[in-house]
């Protein structure tokens, strides 16, 4: 039987980890506690590394904030992004595929997002970082009604109201349980594109998130 210690990297002598453990742990602090928390001394005592093994794979603390603004994107985004190009027969189908993306927390980080959000508050760089994600997230989900004959303006506004009632969610930490999400998506989906999803593509849109309506 494994236990978790087998599961961890074996430490050899001078073991300088790697470039994903510093960034994982940078995004843990980050989440945990905040940006401050993101320093070098503090990471490598939580990873157990000397500091100096830091600067095998960033130039400093700055490289550091950039590659985890470069992995909230990448990641964040490319969601949206890739959902809104998923295959889809109906625009009700569609937009399933891309509410798939809100209730699927391992394509999607709502708490990386908040905590972006509010770090792009202290800094011009990264408002200027979360404003392109916004306007990319927007333009894929646009183009996603526009693919399925939606007028130009008409799309806008759709992928407005698609949009900014997740980022809506979001920045008010609304908690609910997800039966009781899940009972609403259909009334969502309707009021995004104005119809309601079949049996069979709510059907795949549950078992694709491993839910069982009772």
């Amino acid at each position: 039987m494994s236990t978790a210690q087998d599961t961890q990297p074996q430490k050899t002598s001078g073991w300088r980890g790697s470039r994903e453990l510093w960034l994982g742990a940078a995004k843990q602090a980050f989440l945990d506690t905040g940006l401050n928390a993101v320093k070098i001394q503090p990471l490598a005592t939580r990873l157990d590394i000397s500091r100096t093994s830091f600067y095998w794979f960033f130039k400093d603390r700055d490289a550091l904030l950039d590659a985890l603004l470069e992995d909230w994107d990448a990641k964040n985004t490319g969601a949206f992004v890739t959902a809104c190009h998923g295959y889809a027969e109906t625009i009700a189908e569609a937009l399933l595929n891309l509410i798939t993306v809100f209730h699927d927390e391992s394509r999607f980080e709502p708490q990386l997002d908040f905590a972006v959000r509010g770090w792009a508050h202290q800094s011009d760089h990264v408002m200027a970082r979360v404003n392109a994600a916004d306007a990319q997230r927007l333009a894929a989900i646009q183009a996603m009604f526009e693919r399925f004959g939606f007028a130009v303006g008409d799309a806008d506004v759709r992928a407005r109201t698609v949009y900014l009632v997740q980022i809506g969610y979001i920045s008010m930490q609304v908690r609910e349980d997800q039966a009781t999400r899940m009972k609403r998506v259909p009334a969502y989906v309707k009021t995004f594109c104005g119809e309601t999803p079949t049996e069979s593509e709510l059907a795949r849109f549950h078992a694709g998130l491993g839910f069982i309506p009772t």
